[in-house]
């Protein structure tokens, strides 16, 4: 099943009361989202009770096939929607991508406004013939599979090293929702030093984990990550962790977000009150 797509049984959209926010939202401000829709997206999660939207547009550099964030529009546009749908915590936020490779680049896009939520992302990595985006990823052959995760947790753990600040590491083992037809099934536990290596500086950093859930797609290949690193991440220390659908049109909004509920009840997680709804380790003795 291709990322994206819902599995057998889900509706797009499906929501319950019991997760009440998606974290990781695109609107027609983000260069990849032809479909995407802020105003649209409000009117559906009024339609369906979703409470909390975060907007995270794309902020990508040129070289990894990005355009300009229009910083100015988009603000603009979460302040009409904050008037128009006052109902709804609407969070403004971004998602940088590499932003330690480019980071004088990154530090102009965040300079420019006061986001709420700002996203760390591993998209693309750099090799000798430029930036290899992991959505478009080579036959086996030229690059092999285990060479190329290693190389992206590498990366990973440069982003949680670098200069630019940020406040949530977005889905983590990335590259798995595109693996090609003919690739290995990819296991977490194959690179679970790696995965650790990277949990424990997220700890250090300070940096909330996400659970992405790639709009409803085939959990094996679209949860990112998989819910033996969500139990990883609490057992290295990790105290935070956001879901959300990485929506890029209103019809997927909270798509996947029960199983991302059921993978955090099941790792021993609760659902946090206040203007930015979190995910904490749960208190022994109270009820989940």
């Amino acid at each position: 099943m291709i990322c994206g797509s819902a599995p057998d049984g889900q509706q797009p959209g499906e929501v319950h009361q019991s997760v009440p926010a998606d974290l990781h939202l695109h609107t027609e401000f983000s260069w990849d989202a032809p479909y995407g829709s802020m105003v649209e997206t409000c009117q559906r999660a009024t339609e369906i009770g979703f409470r909390v939207l975060a907007f995270t547009d794309h902020a990508d550099h040129v070289e990894v096939g990005g355009g300009d964030f229009d910083v100015s529009g988009y603000l603009q546009l979460i302040s009409d929607c904050r008037r128009r749908f006052p109902k709804l915590t609407i969070l403004s936020g971004v998602e940088l991508g590499e932003p330690h490779i480019f980071p004088k680049w990154a530090l102009q896009v965040t300079a420019q406004g006061a986001f709420d939520l700002v996203l760390g992302s591993v998209h693309s990595l750099p090799t000798d013939e430029g930036m290899l985006d992991c959505s478009q990823l080579p036959p086996m052959e030229s690059m092999p599979p285990a060479d190329l995760m290693h190389q992206y947790f590498s990366e990973v753990l440069r982003l949680l090293q670098g200069p630019v600040e940020f406040s949530v590491l977005a889905h983590l083992e990335y590259p798995k929702r595109y693996r090609p037809a003919g690739w290995p099934p990819y296991q977490s536990s194959d690179y679970r030093e790696e995965i650790q290596a990277v949990l424990e500086a997220a700890v250090r950093r300070g940096v909330v984990l996400e659970l992405n859930t790639t709009r409803g797609g085939d959990p094996q290949r679209c949860l990112c990550p998989s819910p033996e690193v969500i139990s990883w991440w609490r057992q290295a220390g990790g105290r935070e962790v956001s879901i959300g659908s990485d929506a890029h049109r209103a019809l997927d909004l909270g798509s996947g977000l029960q199983l991302a509920r059921q993978v955090l009840d099941a790792a021993g997680f609760e659902p946090t009150q206040g203007r930015l709804p979190l995910w904490s380790p749960a208190v022994v003795g109270r009820p989940i």
